[in-house]
């Protein structure tokens, strides 16, 4: 009996038994002598993935449908009702950001352990900020290679502004919005404004009796329309950790947060088999909204390109390249598993609306837990801007380009500092200047990059402890395996043997 029972053990560890069970996704485990038809492999990889399939697809309909209807000469109100079933996503999206966000990051940091909980915190904010810094470089490096600025005949204007350039923003005025940002004065303004520095002058006449005039820049604060997300983040991690503390009277109310957090996944699902509709509209109304496209790129042709590539080179080279040489994985295979939230940075060019389908694609598609996913992506979309740091540095060049002002080595440093300092806690929306989509793409890349690589990290270390325990058990279950046996049979034996002989 203890011999078919060490049987039975053996091949369940090995993977000789249950292979006819159903997995997680509800399909059953091949089995390698029989693998059907092609007809059936075929349909069974179209239903694995379908979502993608369909969101590919509604990227390419929408092109030709953007393409087709431009020629029409539609008025602008014509225009906006072609992207209306896609502002419909975006409006979806956006609704379940603050309850996903404070949910998902409550729940997981209260079911972490603080010591765990402040190791991966650790490890992302090391690699959000190393990779914010490559990507600042490339920016830095593209700029300095290409010279979008230099040999302009007239500088660009931005539309909006009349001609009226806004007060420039002091880098110690900067820090000193992200830290209030931190710390919110009211949690309900905070998910609809955020505290921005803005600056009056004022002017002082001369004590001396002549007419010179000191003018002082004051800077007060204003309230600018955009979520505060991280002052939401931080308070949803910190109340966490307190209802962890709580012990048995906080588990009630961590239990409403999972059921909130799960809940809110659904709808997310749900949401999810829009989304190709969405994307199709969106594209289709991105390109109609595409006015001159020839003389935007006899304008700023360098400019564009110089972004487009730095992200390129970042998003297909840099950040792959990271993740294979830690994990050993294919990284464009875990590229193709976030199709569908890349697909929706791209159409609706908001890095925090993708959020919620990020989570979906990296937990079904990549393999990465619940607790990982739902902590560190909030955070990644917060404070993780590849994008959006490499194109301000490439626009920090642009316009001293411009200007034909020659940058040292020290303004170069202090470029990078502030374009990585500055994009932790931007928004993940399009402000007024529009963007390039690839600045979205790569936020997106960077953060689900950074949830596989924890994943990793966390798999490596619980195998370490496993085989650690493993190890123990089987030391202090089998104390034969250390010493000899010693058996009186044997050793009569032995004795009779040498009686014998002798």
């Amino acid at each position: 009996m203890a011999e078919k029972m060490g049987i039975e053990q053996r091949k369940l560890s090995n993977g000789e038994t249950h292979l006819d069970e159903p997995l997680a996704n509800g399909t059953r485990s091949p089995d390698r002598g029989d693998r059907g038809p092609l007809s059936q492999r075929v349909k069974r990889i179209v239903m694995a993935n379908l979502l993608v399939i369909l969101t590919v697809a509604g990227v390419i309909v929408g092109v030709f449908i953007g393409l087709g209807v431009r020629h029409a000469a539609l008025t602008r109100t014509q225009v906006i009702y072609v992207g209306f079933p896609g502002e419909l996503l975006i409006r979806l999206l956006k609704m379940i950001i603050i309850p996903l966000v404070v949910c998902s990051l409550v729940s997981g940091s209260a079911s972490i352990d603080p010591k765990a909980l402040g190791k991966l915190g650790g490890w992302a904010m090391l690699f959000f900020l190393v990779t914010t810094l490559i990507a600042s470089s490339i920016g830095v490096v593209m700029a300095f290679i290409l010279a979008p600025g230099s040999g302009s005949v007239s500088k660009p204007r931005v539309q909006g502004l009349d001609g009226d350039v806004p007060v420039a923003k002091e880098v110690i005025d900067s820090f000193l919005d992200l830290v209030r940002n931190i710390f919110p004065s009211n949690l309900v303004s905070a998910a609809f404004r955020s505290y921005a520095t803005s600056y009056k002058l004022v002017t002082k006449n001369g004590t001396d009796g002549n007419l010179t005039v000191a003018v002082e820049k004051v800077p007060f604060g204003t309230d600018q329309d955009g979520m505060n997300i991280l002052g939401l983040v931080v308070f949803a991690i910190v109340f966490g950790v307190a209802l962890r503390k709580l012990g048995e009277e906080g588990e009630l109310l961590i239990k409403f947060f999972n059921s909130f957090n799960e809940a809110t996944m659904v709808l997310v699902s749900w949401i999810m088999w829009y989304a190709p509709v969405g994307i199709m509209f969106l594209v289709a109304g991105k390109i109609v909204e595409m006015e001159d496209v020839g003389n935007l790129f006899a304008s700023l042709g360098k400019y564009i390109a110089c972004c487009v590539i730095g992200h390129a080179i970042h998003g297909l080279l840099v950040l792959p390249a990271i993740y294979f040489v830690i994990t050993r994985k294919n990284p464009y295979t875990f590229l193709w598993g976030i199709f569908t939230a890349l697909a929706t940075a791209f159409g609706t060019s908001s890095s925090s609306a993708t959020l919620p389908l990020m989570m979906k694609c990296v937990e079904e598609n990549n393999g990465v837990s619940k607790h990982i996913s739902r902590f560190i992506l909030p955070i990644g979309a917060t404070v993780n801007m590849d994008g959006a740091a490499l194109f301000q540095c490439v626009a920090a060049v642009f316009i001293a380009q411009l200007n034909e002002t020659s940058l040292n080595f020290i303004q170069v440093i202090t470029i990078l500092v502030t374009a990585t300092a500055s994009s932790v806690g931007a928004a993940g929306i399009p402000a007024g200047v529009q963007l390039p989509f690839t600045v979205f793409l790569l936020n997106v890349e960077g953060d689900a990059f950074g949830a596989g690589l924890l994943q990793h990290f966390v798999d490596r270390g619980s195998k370490q402890e496993e085989a650690v325990e493993l190890s123990e058990v089987r030391m202090e279950g089998n104390p034969s395996a250390a010493a000899p046996e010693h058996s009186p049979l044997i050793e009569k034996r032995h004795k009779d043997g040498a009686g014998g002989d002798a």
